[in-house]
């Protein structure tokens, strides 16, 4: 089964010897309290205990050697930190996610665990998991992650000479056919660092290459030295696709084996030291089929009502079937403002594109079929097949490729210099 503390970081409270004496009553009963007041805000003790013994379980099932226990728990109360700093930015700008969202994430949840949304509560219960707890946390991890959509990832731009020279990287770099199980450290810079200050950083990158090189676990410095996401996780970022490798790090794989160890590679405000832990051949090809066809559509409002707008479609699908042009028909009737005007084509298109409906009636087609009137969310339509093909769209994937490549490759450096930012305006005060 899978495991539910690999999904969220929900958990149970850490026990001895991490719970100071004073923190118990005389009872023997855990006393919460606040370990850093953030802004108008508090993060509590048990909040950090909580994440405290969930990166500690982790790394034990993992077998993920942790830095002392002095330096863990600093890096566990900042990334707390941090995490309440996101909250209340999220809060301020009103972002909120609805029901429906978090429903069908928990649902995928779900999936993987083997079961449905409804079977959810009772297999978290079998993991001695509160679903109620469980719910909310994932409520918290969406809203991180869609805080971060807003404020780092639709504010990174990709311009067209990006995108060319990534394509032409393509075509003879040996990481887009391969696929990668890595693992990242990275370390950050000031902004506008002095010399001195990159000097050291990369002195620190060089020794911490050197030992890694030497034997030490690359994990275990990952834990200790990096301030990328995935540092107490050993910096594991797990198997991707070479043609969605971020950019940064082209540069860096193409020369290496499995088992090797990157040089320190520095970008604008970050230094990254990238192991692969393993590679193998990718596939490079990729053809789907795709379908030409044309539609009229009308939709039903305040002066057309369903029945209406059915019967005029059943009257227009007569007038074709009876030799009228659809072109002109679909100029005359149609409420699709981007097809009306050119007599109905929808162009080329794969699986996907349409409302399930409107797929479910084309598959029915040959090529010149007319479909008889059928409803969608959007209304009343009828469509005619006029095509079909298998399209090799590997061409069009490799740009849309290089677009995802290029902003994971600036997402690190961007993500890491907003959280600064947010951690730099923020009043923290440390109570532990």
């Amino acid at each position: 089964m899978l495991k539910i503390k690999s999904l969220c970081a929900f958990c149970v409270l850490l026990a001895a010897p991490y719970v100071a004496a004073e923190e118990l009553s005389e009872t023997g009963q855990f006393i919460d309290g606040v370990a850093a007041v953030v802004n108008e805000g508090v993060v509590l003790k048990s909040q950090y205990y909580d994440q405290l013994e969930m990166i500690m379980e982790r790394a034990s099932e993992q077998k993920i050697p942790l830095p002392p226990a002095d330096i863990l728990q600093e890096q566990v109360l900042e990334r707390v930190v941090l995490t309440e700093i996101q909250l209340q930015r999220a809060d301020r700008i009103g972002l909120q996610i609805s029901d429906q969202m978090l429903n069908s994430v928990l649902a995928d949840v779900a999936v993987r665990m083997g079961g449905t949304l409804a079977d959810l509560p009772t297999m978290l219960a079998a993991e001695n998991i509160d679903y109620q707890t469980f719910r909310r946390q994932m409520r918290e991890d969406v809203t991180l992650e869609q805080l971060r959509r807003i404020d780092v990832e639709q504010r990174i731009e990709v311009s067209p000479r990006e995108i060319e020279q990534c394509i032409a990287d393509l075509e003879t770099n040996v990481v887009v056919n391969s696929e990668y199980d890595l693992s990242h450290i990275l370390l950050t810079l000031p902004e506008a660092a002095s010399s001195s200050e990159i000097d050291e950083k990369l002195a620190t990158a060089n020794e911490i290459v050197a030992r890694a090189r030497d034997g030490a676990d690359f994990r275990q410095l990952a834990a200790r030295y990096s301030q990328g996401p995935t540092a107490l996780e050993g910096g594991a970022l797990g198997w991707m696709k070479g043609e969605a490798v971020p950019t940064v790090f082209t540069d860096i794989l193409t020369p290496l084996s499995a088992g090797d160890v990157s040089d320190p590679y520095r970008t604008a405000n970050s230094v990254h030291i990238v192991k692969i832990n393993d590679m193998r051949s990718a596939v490079e090809r990729s053809e789907i089929k795709q379908v030409s066809s044309r539609h009229i559509l009308i939709s039903p409002d305040e002066i057309i009502d369903d029945e209406t707008a059915k019967q005029q479609l059943e009257d227009a699908y007569e007038r074709i079937k009876n030799g009228e042009d659809f072109a002109e028909l679909a100029k005359l009737l149609s409420d699709d403002p981007g097809s009306a005007n050119s007599g109905g084509e929808l162009g080329w298109v794969g699986p996907g594109t349409f409302a399930p409906e409107f797929e479910a009636a084309l598959d029915t087609l040959e090529i010149g079929g007319l479909s008889e009137p059928f409803r969608t969310q959007f209304g009343w339509h009828i469509v005619e097949v006029l095509d079909r093909r298998v399209y090799d769209n590997t061409e069009d994937l490799k740009e849309q490729n290089c677009v995802v490549r290029i902003r994971a490759g600036k997402r690190d450096d961007e993500t890491q210099l907003w959280m600064r930012r947010l951690r730099d305006e923020a009043y923290v005060d440390v109570r532990m």
